[in-house]
């Protein structure tokens, strides 16, 4: 192994295993695969030329076009037996295998050897058509850094990079790959992070910036140590999901199985019933060749496969075949507010002091209580004590209350910490003054923190997260892409919903909502009939994620729950890639259906034409891999998808 996939997570770093790449014909490929069919296809060759031209017309007394039928034919035929014995698998060559036989014994030595000939040879030519079009593993794998700088003891030395560990200091410089994911300790540089967010634009990282292994300084140097390696890495997890993407079934191609299963026992019957209306053996034996589905089993996962590793190349990770169905039929879109529409980077913009209050002493306890919250609000809050260097207090006791807040003990008080709902169940009254407060700042799309103590208001915080670049014309985007419903769903005051809403122009909101609420809410549409596409980022929002017929998390902004529970993520923070992933989800639905549609008429019309005697065994073999190479081509298409 070299030390390139050594670097990697044990993903097959060179792209998935035969077993699990989409092909509906029978040899394992690769270089041994390759030579193996060459030879054949040599051999075959050679001896049909030299039966045909009479030079050769037997050997040891064996007819040299049966021989040439036996080369050819069974490799086909075993392939076909094992793929029966240990996969249960009737679909995969078992017509063909039958129809060579049947030829062989009916005398038709050399339309049995051409068969298995031109099976051979489009076979090949399949498989190397899938291979060039399912490139995204490798190219992914191809991005893992093979060296890092080591500093240790004062003194830079280069290693392989699959011997860091974490905790490692590392630097790297100017036109250097990233080795592993970690945290900038010195310097400042642009990273290009095109290969994990598929943004082309560098961004800058400095002291305490997190920085991505397989992205590369495009100017400047860091310090760095590191925080994630091997499979733990960003370019690792990205690996490992694609792979398990494009090896799990689409639900279209779960069903093409189940009817694909038909098809042996139906060709059969209608091959015995040409036969015997006709009394052509030959008819029926080409009516075996191209009933084979082998066009129709493609259809499905090359599709699957090139849109997957298309949208891979693009910063977005559709996590199956199934969801890429799904997205597909979307027709509702409903938006999480908080580091979806807005930046997810709040800031405390105001603070007003009740009941002999002061401002750092009101600081020291709000800070104090979210600072064991994961929520945005609490980081916003925590970063406004520590810019005035004020000391934190800590909670003797700390419950949250979900969608409302924390309630907590400290220096011997009760403290609720929160939003007006929470106030309004532990009937802490908020006067006209402190309501007007709030709303003013609310409107202005502005998030107000009320800090009680001992049942009255001590203070309120005003946050305020700015929108998301782009979301207003994200929300236009899916207008034009035919989202019929867009809805802004928010824990935050109805009133702050609405204020972003009419910035960025989504129509309906629902504000002071529960994690509970944003899931009832999806279940509401799916109920009408819509399919939902639930779009966020924090905790709060994996329940809505789950429950949505489409659950997109925004990337590595988000918390890794909320990743878990979806079925796509967005590796960036641009969401414009929220309508280019629905454009994405139909365009593969289209292609799969072009490949269905075209699988079936090319079969259908070959059926008709081998039962009128207008279709020979070879030509039959001719058009059946005809078939099966434009399936893989036209999905071969989505690779170029922008």
């Amino acid at each position: 192994m070299s030390a390139q996939e050594r670097a990697l997570p044990q993903t097959e770093a060179n792209g998935p295993k035969a077993a699990d790449a989409p092909h509906a014909h029978t040899h394992e490929h690769g270089a041994g695969g390759h030579l193996r069919d060459c030879l054949v296809i040599a051999a075959t060759s050679l001896l049909l030329i030299g039966y045909w031209f009479e030079w050769l017309p037997s050997i040891w007394g064996v007819d040299t076009a049966l021989l040439a039928a036996l080369i050819g034919g069974v490799p086909i035929v075993a392939t076909a037996v094992v793929a029966i014995y240990q996969r249960g698998d009737t679909k995969v060559g078992l017509l063909v295998s039958i129809a060579i036989i049947a030829s062989i014994a009916i005398g038709e030595y050399f339309a049995a050897a051409e068969v298995a000939l031109i099976m051979t040879i489009g076979e090949m030519l399949e498989h190397i058509t899938l291979e060039k079009s399912n490139t995204a593993l490798k190219k992914l794998a191809e991005l893992a850094p093979l060296k890092a700088r080591l500093l240790e003891n004062g003194s830079e030395r280069e290693i392989a990079a699959e011997l860091v560990k974490i905790g490692d200091r590392l630097l790297v410089k100017q036109g250097e790959k990233i080795p592993v994911d970690g945290k900038v300790l010195a310097g400042y540089a642009t990273v290009d992070q095109a290969t994990i967010t598929g943004e082309s634009i560098p961004v800058e990282r400095r002291d305490g910036a997190d920085v991505f292994g397989g992205t590369i300084v495009t100017m400047g140097a860091v310090e760095m140590v590191a925080t994630k390696v091997g499979q733990d890495t960003a370019l690792g997890h990205i690996i490992k999901m694609v792979k398990e993407a494009q090896a799990s079934k689409a639900p279209s191609a779960r069903i093409i199985d189940r009817w694909a299963n038909w098809f042996v026992p139906l060709s059969l019957a209608i091959a015995v019933l040409v036969y015997l209306v006709t009394g052509d053996v030959v008819r029926g034996v080409t009516i075996l060749i191209v009933f084979c589905p082998c066009a129709m089993l493609l259809s499905t996962p090359t599709a699957v496969a090139a849109a997957i590793g298309a949208a891979a190349r693009r910063g977005i990770l559709i996590k199956g075949g199934e969801s890429l169905e799904k997205l597909g039929t979307i027709d509702t879109v409903l938006l999480d507010k908080t580091g979806t529409i807005t930046v997810g980077k709040p800031s405390v913009k105001d603070l007003c002091c009740y009941n002999g209050w002061q401002k750092n002493d009101l600081l020291a306890i709000a800070a104090g209580i979210e600072k064991r919250s994961e929520h945005h609000l609490a980081k916003a809050i925590i970063q406004a004590a520590e810019k005035e260097n004020i000391p934190l207090v800590e909670p003797a006791c700390w419950e949250p209350a979900i969608g409302q807040g924390i309630i907590a003990e400290a220096d011997g008080r009760q403290f609720l910490l929160g939003n007006q709902l929470l106030m309004k169940n532990k009937q802490v009254l908020l006067t006209p003054e402190q309501q007007a407060y709030c709303l003013e700042h609310q409107q202005a799309g502005g998030t107000a923190v009320i800090v009680a103590a001992d049942g009255a208001v001590a203070g309120i915080i005003i946050i305020h997260d700015p929108l998301r670049e782009g979301a207003k014309a994200t929300i236009a985007a899916l207008s034009r892409e035919n989202i019929g419903n867009i809805v802004l769903l928010t824990g935050d005051a109805a009133v702050v919903g609405n204020a972003i809403g009419t910035q960025v122009n989504i129509p309906t909101v629902h504000g002071d909502l529960l994690p509970a609420d944003k899931a009832k809410y999806i279940e509401a549409y799916q109920a009408a009939g819509g399919k939902v596409a639930m779009i966020g980022d924090g905790i709060n929002d994996a329940p809505a994620l789950a429950k949505a017929d489409i659950g997109i998390a925004m990337g590595y902004s988000g918390t890794d729950i909320a990743v878990e529970a979806a079925d796509i993520v967005l590796l960036s923070d641009d969401l414009n890639k929220v309508p280019e992933t629905i454009r994405k989800g139909r365009k593969a639905i289209r292609t799969i259906w072009q490949n269905i549609i075209v699988a079936n008429a090319i079969n259908l019309a070959a059926i008709i034409f081998a039962a009128f005697g207008l279709l020979g065994p070879v030509l039959a073999a001719i058009v059946h891999n005809v078939g099966s190479i434009l399936v893989v081509l036209n999905s071969a298409r989505l690779l170029r998808q922008k």
